[in-house]
């Protein structure tokens, strides 16, 4: 009986494999993801890629994505030069500062929760663009937005000139103190708990900026 039970537990050793580390596996699971962009930059780039939740800290030059590219909840901390993404770009709650010049981007761009504080010239975005909740203070010279701009809860103070917003403008509590002239807003303009919401009736701001096509609420 006794050579039987040695026998059984010199099999089950054999057969027992020690567990991977933390650190082991958080390696692997980083190399697997980076095989993952190789394989999609070589499949020409078609369709999206999700690399949200993953350890991925940085994406190769010369990157252009199809689809959506979805780098939320990600260690991601700078994005290539001349990145182009035909669907919606997310960097939500990660800790990227800063984008990268001439960022295209055909759908809308999550932002929120991300130590941003500007954003680059030209900046073209075909959807929405979500700022919420960021530290950004001032919004880039010809900014062209097609779809609603999201800034609530931002330290913004004032808007460019040009500004041209495709769906609805959001400035529900920020410090915002003026509007330009010609601001072109597609949609609805918030303004609730804004100085200008304290200063100003609904009436005197559509005077002021008469190229709100949706309500305005203060």
């Amino acid at each position: 009986m006794i050579k039987l039970i040695d026998i059984l537990k010199e099999e089950a050793n054999k057969i027992l494999v020690p567990r991977r580390s933390a650190e082991e596996r958080q390696k692997n699971y980083l190399i697997a993801t980076q095989k993952k962009i190789q394989q999609y930059i070589k499949n020409g780039g078609e369709g999206s890629l999700y690399l949200s939740n993953t350890p991925i800290k940085s994406l190769p030059d010369n990157l252009q994505v199809g689809g959506d590219l979805n780098l939320r909840n990600t260690q991601i901390r700078s994005l290539p030069d001349n990145l182009k993404v035909g669907g919606y770009l997310s960097l939500s709650d990660t800790p990227i500062k800063s984008l990268p010049d001439n960022l295209k981007v055909g759908g809308n761009l999550y932002l929120s929760n991300t130590p941003i504080t500007s954003l680059p010239d030209n900046l073209q975005v075909g959807g929405s663009l979500n700022l919420r909740n960021i530290p950004i203070t001032a919004l880039p010279d010809n900014l062209k937005v097609g779809g609603g701009l999201g800034l609530k809860g931002t330290k913004i103070t004032s808007l460019p000139d040009n500004l041209k917003v495709g769906g609805y403008l959001d400035l529900d509590s920020t410090p915002i103190k003026s509007l330009p002239d010609n601001l072109k807003v597609g949609g609805d303009l918030d303004l609730r708990n804004t100085p200008l919401a304290k200063k100003y009736t609904k009436e005197q701001i559509k005077q002021m900026v008469p190229g709100v096509k949706g309500e305005i609420y203060i």
